[in-house]
């Protein structure tokens, strides 16, 4: 015979007022990021965002993740800073292509919603917006009981920005001869932690809390370092027409990103030794032994952003970096290519 005991929402593992407290913490962080495009506020069923002052506008948008650099947040408890890598993802996902950020959406995901570790991600979220002028409209908070493990959570962003089609960056004019100019990375950003994981962990039996001499401080806080935004350095070169092309090294690092922006018939000669590789790269590489092929595929192995700029701008962009007390490398070249597209030297 069926129960007669009352079921409700709670019993089935959603806390409405769980959600309505995350969202209440949220939505005063959210406005904080607004600016006078903003159209609604948080609790919407869609955020407006009004556009003007542009002729002919092209709205460039990219949705990503922080893949399983989540679960080194799990393991420390510490969900402050992932919010921020991820926006910090999308906004150079979409500033590569000339974009401005105009307005930014997220996604948690979770078997058993905590308001404040929803709170503290998403504090992370709105820290970023407010850095790259991007605000934060909206998103979904979501509890579904069962599909993920007690203490953990999924997470990923949308954004939307904007660029004059004219002033669009599309690679189209680069040209054998170019150069190529690396900035550095913050450590591995948010892509090969699956396998970081793995060797650090599994093979080498590390916790999150050994202190490694090779890395001067503890692995949680190499794991856990900031994905950087490098919006500023872009624009500063857009603006001053010098920027012909732009790389986000993402997953698949230099090999299989810089042929993204290339036209077809060129490739890069990439000078190996010419930018320092961090000690988290080189001590992966030796816990693993890793084919090299792999570990560059895998790694961005210290450079976060590549620009390509003409030789004879070279000189004036270096200028403009170090104006901005940027770190910069010469890594390479545009040449033409028969084989493959990017060639280590």
């Amino acid at each position: 015979m069926a129960s007669k005991k009352r079921i409700g929402y709670q019993q089935a593992g959603v806390n409405i007022d769980e959600a309505d407290a995350a969202v209440a913490s949220i939505r005063e962080m959210a406005r904080r990021t607004f600016t006078k495009n903003v159209l609604t506020d948080i609790g919407s069923f869609g955020g407006g965002f009004l556009l003007k002052g542009f002729r002919q506008p092209v709205l460039v948008s990219s949705a990503d993740g922080v893949g399983t650099k989540l679960k080194v947040a799990f393991l420390t408890g510490q969900h402050s800073t992932i919010g921020e890598d991820l926006v910090n993802h999308c906004v150079n996902d979409i500033a590569v292509q000339g974009a401005l950020p105009l307005f930014f959406l997220d996604y948690f995901a979770t078997g058993r919603l905590d308001a404040r570790v929803a709170a503290s991600v998403v504090s992370g979220i709105a820290r970023g917006c407010e850095h790259n002028k991007c605000a934060l409209i909206g998103g979904e908070t979501a509890e579904m009981p069962g599909l993920y493990n007690h203490g953990e959570y999924d997470l990923a962003g949308f954004i939307v920005g904007v660029v004059e089609k004219k002033r669009m960056i599309t690679g189209t004019s680069i040209k054998p001869g170019d150069v190529l100019l690396g900035l550095p990375s913050n450590g591995l950003h948010t892509n090969g932690y699956s396998l970081a994981r793995k060797l650090l962990f599994e093979i080498a039996g590390h916790q999150v809390n050994t202190q490694l001499a090779e890395l001067g401080t503890s692995i949680a806080k190499e794991l856990l370092k900031l994905h950087r935004s490098y919006l500023s350095p872009l624009r500063a070169l857009h603006d001053n027409r010098i920027l012909k092309g732009a790389v986000h090294i993402t997953g698949g690092g230099i090999t299989d990103n810089t042929p993204r922006i290339l036209p077809k018939g060129l490739g890069v000669r990439i000078k190996v030794g010419s930018w320092p590789v961090q000690p988290v790269f080189e001590l992966l590489r030796k816990i693993g032994d890793i084919p090299e092929a792999d570990w560059r595929r895998t790694f961005n192995l210290g450079i976060g952003m590549i620009f390509v700029v003409s030789a004879a701008d070279t000189k004036k962009a270096c200028k403009t970096l170090d104006k901005m007390k940027e770190r910069w490398y010469r890594i390479g070249e545009v040449t033409r290519a028969r084989g493959p597209r990017v060639v280590y030297i």
